[in-house]
């Protein structure tokens, strides 16, 4: 098929100057990092911090860079510096180096943890400085360990948050298309599926794949 009949009311416009492969996990990974940002107010002069620089990760450095934050990348890779960078970071800090996060406590107004794998919640939230806000979008195994004096001693907060409605999303595609962004992707066709996926389980992509759906006709 190469047209569907769809409610309207599900129905986005993808502005035209955005590359559609790369367009494509805006759906998925550009949302759901654009909505907490926008949902804690994140505009220029704010401090952002973003815990991981994975698929969500890249996103969310290029949606705080463009809406005038400060980004600094917390990672555990000293090897993701350059390609923070590159992506609109201002600076990067190794979350392993407890002077370099010392130096930083007590200063984000926000900061995004896109890390998946378990890890200590508390050094981030230690980072917040009065009423800021640490908002969940990775997805550990197993429950996270929240001290709770790191929170009530200075007003933090410690949300989550998954995607977003049709209404906030056409809203982050209108942004991304006045902003030139879309997400770094790799093009697979889809005889490669397998492949890749097992990549993704080694975290082997930059940053996301995008299916070739052309290539289904020569199967």
């Amino acid at each position: 098929s190469e047209s569907i009949v769809v409610d309207e009311r599900f129905v986005l416009r993808v502005p035209t100057n955005l590359n559609l492969s790369a367009a494509a996990p805006l759906l998925c990974a550009g949302i759901t990092t654009y909505s907490p940002m926008h949902y804690w107010g994140v505009t220029k002069g704010k401090k952002v911090g973003v815990v991981g620089l994975g698929g969500l990760g890249h996103m969310a450095v290029k949606f705080a860079h463009a809406l005038g934050a400060h980004v600094v990348v917390l990672t555990h890779s000293p090897g993701k510096k350059e390609d923070a960078l590159r992506l609109g970071a201002d600076e990067v800090v190794v979350s392993s180096n407890a002077d370099e996060m010392k130096k930083h406590a007590g200063s984000f107004d926000f900061i995004l943890d896109a890390v998946s794998a378990d890890h200590d919640i508390n050094a981030y939230i230690n980072l917040l400085g009065v009423g800021g806000n640490l908002t969940l979008v990775g997805a550990p195994a197993k429950p996270l360990s929240v001290a709770a004096f790191n929170l009530i001693g200075r007003r933090r907060s410690f949300s989550g948050s998954m995607i977003g409605g049709i209404p906030e999303t056409q809203e982050m595609l209108d942004f991304c298309g006045a902003h030139n962004i879309t997400a770094d992707v790799e093009i697979i066709p889809i005889q490669k599926v397998n492949e890749a996926y097992e990549r993704l389980l080694k975290s082997d992509v930059k940053y996301r794949f995008s299916i070739d759906m052309a290539s289904l006709k020569s199967e």
